[in-house]
């Protein structure tokens, strides 16, 4: 047996776990080796902006985001749409099966998490935000929801791609 037949073996018996609930070891390598398809949830409401949720990890820093996840193995895009909503909302959501963005972001100097391609979703809440994840001022919490009216400044750099959708919502000047 070969050492390649010795890791792809390994590897396999990991495999299983994997598909339900994949270690980050085994997540870090899958995604130095190929792009991860993730999917965003674009929530908005015509009087209180875009819902965002702060972000502070190892790899993108602290900042707003747009809620999102990756695709599991043999998991639909709209499962894991709804199972983004109900981790980082505490909601459900309904939303247009056909992504109205499509982008591919490319980290050269990042060998982990280098790779995506995200599809961006149009949603609306089909039932009320978890309470206990709202922010209500000061540093945000790791995982907080907030709308905004505008774009904020510090929208995480990598969602700046999706800078034009939030500005949609900037109030208008309605004044006659």
């Amino acid at each position: 047996m070969t050492e390649t037949d010795i890791l792809a073996a390994y590897l396999e018996t990991r495999a299983t776990e994997a598909r339900r609930d994949m270690p980050e070891d085994i997540f870090l390598l899958v995604s130095r080796i190929t792009p991860l398809v993730n999917v965003d949830l674009l929530v908005q409401d015509a009087r209180l902006g875009t819902l965002l949720t702060w972000r502070d990890d190892e790899f993108y820093g602290a900042g707003w985001h747009i809620p999102g996840g990756i695709i599991r193995f043999k998991e639909t895009a709209a499962e894991r749409v709804r199972a983004v909503a109900q981790c980082e909302l505490g909601a459900t959501v309904s939303f247009d099966p056909t992504p109205i963005y499509v982008a591919e972001t490319i980290h050269p100097a990042r060998e982990a998490r280098g790779h995506f391609v995200s599809l961006l979703y149009r949603c609306a809440l089909s039932s009320p935000l978890s309470a206990g994840l709202k922010h209500n001022g000061g540093p945000p919490a790791r995982g907080a929801w907030k709308w905004h009216a505008t774009c904020p400044a510090d929208l995480l750099p990598v969602h700046r791609i999706y800078e034009r959708f939030l500005r949609e919502q900037e109030p208008r000047n309605t004044a006659r």
